[in-house]
């Protein structure tokens, strides 16, 4: 490969993750303006270029330390700083103390980007464990847009959403710092039907960005997180649940390491040198030892 056309694989990620900033700090200043809808837009297009110079990094082999702390502190403000001046600058600049809730919010998104970075940044994921940030944040961002549409006007515009959207704020951050598993994305193919399933989805996500975008964002976005949050409180105690009835199980003290069950001491007659102790043994359905 040519040095020059080698270099330029090379910083391609980093590119599309500066320009996932320079989104997030359009936003920022939109919202500051008033001008909410454009803003998160703004914030959905940082997430989506959040979403591809990964895969372009992998795809091409270029992905880095530097790349993933780049990464980590460009999410930090797109997909937590710029969605939580979004949400105060709608809601929360009367109260004397809303900004606490955007600082919660943002503080839960650095320390879930931080973990990361610890526990899965660097390799292909079955799972994340948290709610991604990218969800987070667009889920804040495209409420306004939402809240344009002619259905949330007739039928939801009462409800008391600067209340509302604070608590969301705060249950947001607590999903994010959480351990609760959300599904990756799988990839998309022709050959398995999940890779078609996916396929699918990302042509339904075109043509939805251009017909109802305004329902579908925002939709999509709370649906993912909502769907998380119940199989991890609903369908994992159900497959947590034990094989055996834990009340007729044996006391785990009664075991020693080897998983043998240690039954009463009793001893045998005289002997040359004292009583001689026994200790039964019995292992799950083996026969009795002594020693």
């Amino acid at each position: 490969m040519r040095p020059n056309l080698k270099r330029g694989i090379v910083i391609l990620p980093s590119a599309l993750t500066l320009a996932n900033l320079f989104f997030g700090v359009w936003s920022m200043v939109l919202a500051a303006q008033g001008r909410f809808e454009t803003a998160a837009w703004l914030i959905v297009g940082a997430a989506f270029l959040d979403m591809l110079d990964g895969r372009v990094a992998r795809y091409t082999a270029t992905g880095s330390k530097f790349g993933e702390e780049l990464d980590s502190l460009v999410d930090a403000i797109s997909f937590g700083v710029a969605p939580a001046l979004v949400i105060y600058f709608q809601f929360l600049q009367e109260g004397p103390w809303g900004w606490i809730a955007s600082f919660l919010y943002i503080t839960a998104v650095v320390m879930r980007l931080a973990r990361f970075n610890v526990e899965q940044a660097g390799g292909a994921k079955a799972v994340f464990y948290g709610l991604p940030s990218p969800t987070a944040g667009s889920l804040l961002a495209t409420f306004y847009p939402f809240s344009q549409t002619a259905f949330f006007q007739s039928q939801l515009a009462g409800l008391p959403w600067a209340d509302i959207m604070t608590g969301t704020m705060v249950v947001l951050g607590g999903l994010m710092v959480s351990h609760i598993p959300y599904a990756v994305v799988p990839k998309f193919g022709f050959r398995t039907a999940k890779g078609l399933a996916t396929l699918g989805l990302m042509v339904f996500t075109v043509a939805a960005t251009f017909l109802f975008p305004r329902y579908y964002f925002f939709g999509m976005a709370a649906l993912y997180t909502g769907y998380g949050l119940f199989k991890s409180l609903v369908l994992g105690l159900w497959e947590r649940r034990p094989d055996r009835d834990p009340l007729l199980d044996e006391d785990e003290d009664d075991m020693d390491e080897a998983g043998a069950e240690l039954r009463d001491l009793t001893y045998e007659g005289p002997t040359r040198g004292g009583p001689r102790l026994l200790r039964r043994r019995q292992r799950s359905g083996g026969p009795q030892v002594e020693e």
